[in-house]
Formats: C-alpha cells, sequence, structure tokens
C-alpha cells in the first residue's frame, strides 16, 4: 500500500461508498447532500415536495459523478501515467473516461427531461399525479402533502435516505432518488417479514425489525415497503385510519415502555375505584387531550411507605398516567418499575402503582 495510487483507490472506494450509502458518521458529521447544499435545497418543513424534488436530482447527479472524480483525482495521485494527456494514457484509462463522461451526460439528460414542463416528468411529480383529481395537477396533491407534513402529529422514522412518513392523509417512504406516496384511505398495509437484530447501535440492546408492504387499490401507484423497529409499530396504528394486517403470522415484539403499560392497566384494575361526587363533569385529560380523565390519585398503599395524599382533581386518563409513571423510571433497571414511586404530574405528592384508582 506504499504506491499512491493504490492508497488513493482504496481511498476513494470508502469515500463513495459511504457517500452513497450514508453512515451514521458521515451523517453526524454533516457530510451529506442535505447538510451541504441545504441553503439550495430549502426547507424541508416549508417545502416537502419541493425540496425533494431538488434533493433527489442533485442526489443522482453527484453519485453520477464519482466516476468522474475518480478519474481526475487519480490525475494528482498517478502523474507518471500521464492521465492529463488524455491520448498518451494507457487505452484502459481511455475507455474508463469515456465511460465515466457518458454516465455524467446521461444523468445530466435525465435531468433535462425531468424538469421539463414544470418537473412533470420527475419520479416524485409522477407519483403524485396518479393521485391527481380530474382537471387538477400533481401540484395540488403536493400543497396537501406540505400542508400535512407541517404538523407535529406526524409519524416519522428510520434515517433521511429510508424515512417512513405518516400523515393524516398519506403513507409515504423517501428513498434516496424517488418518493413513494400512497394515500390512506385507498392503501392498506401487511406485515410480510420480521428480522431480529441481536444489538442495536442506537439502543445498546436487542432490536425488532419489520418488514411492512403498502399496497394501493389505485392500479397506477406501485406497491412498496417500508421497514421500521417493532417498538414504533403501535405509533404507527395509531395514525393509520386501517388496522395493519398480520399475513406472516409474525410475532411483533413490544417495547419495555409497552409492555409496562399494559402491566400497569392490569393492576390498576385490581385497585380500588373512585366514585366521582355527584354533579362533577370529568374534563379531558390534560396529557393527550383526546379521552375523559380517568384515574385518581389516593392514597391506599401501607403507611409506612413515602407515598403522600394527592388533592389533585381527576386529570389524566389511565393511558397517560402509565406513560407518565415509566417516562420516570430507570430505564437501566426495568424490574423496579413496579414497586418505584413517583411524583404526581401536577401537584408532585409521591404515590405507587397501588394508589392509582380508576374513576366511575
Amino acid at each position: 500500500m506504499d504506491r499512491p495510487d493504490a492508497t488513493f483507490t482504496l481511498a476513494y472506494v470508502v469515500f463513495a461508498l459511504c457517500f452513497v450509502f450514508t453512515p451514521n458518521e458521515f451523517r453526524s458529521a454533516g457530510f451529506t447532500v442535505q447538510h451541504i447544499f441545504s441553503q439550495w435545497l430549502g426547507s424541508e418543513d416549508i417545502g416537502f415536495i419541493q425540496h425533494h424534488l431538488r434533493r433527489s436530482t442533485l442526489t443522482a447527479l453527484l453519485h453520477c459523478c464519482l466516476p468522474l472524480g475518480y478519474y481526475i483525482g487519480m490525475c494528482v495521485a498517478a502523474p507518471e501515467q500521464d492521465l492529463l494527456q488524455v491520448h498518451r494514457a494507457a487505452q484502459g484509462w481511455q475507455l474508463y473516461l469515456g465511460f465515466s463522461l457518458a454516465v455524467l451526460l446521461v444523468s445530466c439528460v435525465l435531468v433535462f427531461c425531468w424538469s421539463r414542463r414544470g418537473w412533470e416528468n420527475h419520479p416524485i411529480c409522477r407519483a403524485l399525479s396518479a393521485h391527481a383529481l380530474p382537471r387538477s395537477s400533481w401540484r395540488a396533491v403536493a400543497a396537501s402533502i406540505n400542508t400535512e407534513f407541517r404538523r407535529i402529529d406526524k409519524f416519522a422514522s428510520g434515517c433521511p435516505s429510508a424515512r417512513v412518513i405518516v400523515t393524516d392523509s398519506w403513507v409515504m417512504k423517501v428513498s434516496t432518488y424517488s418518493l413513494h406516496i400512497a394515500l390512506q384511505q385507498d392503501c392498506h398495509l401487511t406485515v410480510t417479514n420480521c428480522t431480529q437484530h441481536s444489538l442495536s447501535p442506537e439502543l445498546n440492546a436487542p432490536v425488532q425489525i419489520l418488514t411492512i408492504r403498502v399496497s394501493s387499490i389505485n392500479p397506477r401507484v406501485q406497491p412498496f415497503t417500508i421497514r421500521l423497529k417493532s417498538s414504533e409499530y403501535a405509533e404507527l396504528q395509531e395514525k393509520l385510519q386501517a388496522p395493519i394486517r398480520n399475513a406472516a403470522n409474525v410475532v411483533i415484539h413490544l417495547s419495555m415502555s409497552e409492555l409496562f403499560l399494559e402491566t400497569f392497566k392490569t393492576y390498576v384494575k385490581m385497585n380500588a375505584v373512585y366514585e366521582c361526587p355527584s354533579g362533577q363533569e370529568l374534563e379531558p385529560c390534560i396529557g393527550c387531550m383526546q379521552v375523559s380523565a380517568g384515574v385518581k390519585l389516593l392514597r391506599l398503599c401501607d403507611g409506612e411507605g413515602e407515598c403522600q395524599q394527592c388533592y389533585c382533581r381527576p386529570m389524566w386518563c389511565l393511558t397517560c398516567m402509565g406513560k407518565w409513571f415509566a417516562s420516570r423510571q430507570d430505564q437501566q433497571q426495568p424490574e423496579t418499575w413496579l414497586s418505584s414511586r413517583v411524583p404526581c404530574p401536577t401537584c408532585r405528592a409521591k404515590f405507587c402503582i397501588l394508589d392509582v384508582c380508576s374513576v366511575e
């Protein structure tokens, strides 16, 4: 490896692979198309579709520049091969240069074809056109998606080059060169496979990856697959209008917090029931604002504990109280969660799981 050309070749191959298949280290360092050209790409939050039109186009061009970049680099790394004088270079290098220029030329022609008629030929715009109403265009669909993407209640998972996004009306998968789109009311999702990984770099724990197929009744929409962690499965289900089918009978592992939440609800149902005074109306849960408050904290455990009397009126639903209880635990010691005590989310009086009563 003392030869400069061999060292450069190895380094350039590693660089090209990392640039195309961006690892977490490159992404953390900001060495991505989205970060380097962020000023030109514009904000994803403001114009989601326009951002990915520019991103996919620029990504295709940059990736097609990589073969030519290697030739230019070799001109510096191996000056003895006289690559700057193309007519004096070896025949193999002449063929490689012709191939590199052809790849770049084809990509430029392809981008030019995409840009015709206001980018109507771009793969993303063609995907949007499949959902356009009669006498409408892909821009109307793009405006709808842009509006829904700005909302904070969307589901988003995965790295930027393989991200899954679910809004109130759309299921989308962002890929390197395109964007897969399906209308929620027209599609159904099916779990087709799962893979078990013994260690996740992010969680430092085992993780299950689910493969879900998204199919649409619209014949113009091609089926596509999405991948996500099993711990995100419940959140995805909450955002979808229809249930996810499990055709392969895959056993989906719940996250530690979800397992605890189910156990928490079971224990609370065995506790005493709190009867509201006559005339008192239950207000919406201040945690989710979706359902009525459903629990009251009453000190029912033994007096030797650290629990305190809570005088708050019912303000939380059972699910939100369970999530609050789990969020206050030591995530590294799940075996202590059921026996621990946490402060009331409103008045900070300490309570245990025995003090949580359902409201009637």
